[in-house]
This record gives C-alpha cells, structure tokens and sequence, in this order.
C-alpha cells in the first residue's frame, strides 16, 4: 500500500496501447492480398451502388456510397502498402 502501481494496475485500455506498439509485424503477403481482394469487391459494390443510385436520381445516396467505395479502396491500398 505504499501508493506505487505495477503494470498489473493499469487499466486494460492502457496495457493494450502499450502492447501493441511494442510487437508489431508486417503481415504476410498472401494475407495482405486476401485482404486486398476483399477489399477490391466490397469497394466494387460500393461503386456499383452509387452509379445506380447517380442513374436513378438519389444524388444523397450516390455520394454516400461513392466515400464508402473511395474509403474501402484507400484501406484496401494501405492494407498492401503498409501491411
């Protein structure tokens, strides 16, 4: 009871920020392709999504969809640069 904390004191949130900036490796490169191709078909649908939407008139909705389609595709990309 002398007021000192141990790493055991600390709460979870803190441990995981700690651990996860000390061991963090790169993914392997098939892994980071899966994801890559995951990420490709998903940002595919999203722009499907959004040029139907653009045809049909709902302007609201083919903006929405076109960021979900750019953001997938830019993690898709970050994913195979950064690993």
């Amino acid at each position: 009871m002398s007021g000192e904390r141990d790493e055991h004191d600390a709460p979870a949130a803190d441990r995981g920020a700690a651990d996860r900036g000390a061991s963090r490796e790169k993914r392997p490169l098939l892994e980071r392709l899966g994801l890559a191709l995951i990420a490709l078909v998903i940002g595919g649908l999203f722009g499907g999504m959004a040029l139907a939407a653009l045809i049909g008139g709902e302007l609201f909705l083919a903006v929405m969809a076109g960021v979900g389609c750019a953001m997938t595709l830019w993690l898709g990309g970050l994913t195979l640069v950064r690993g």
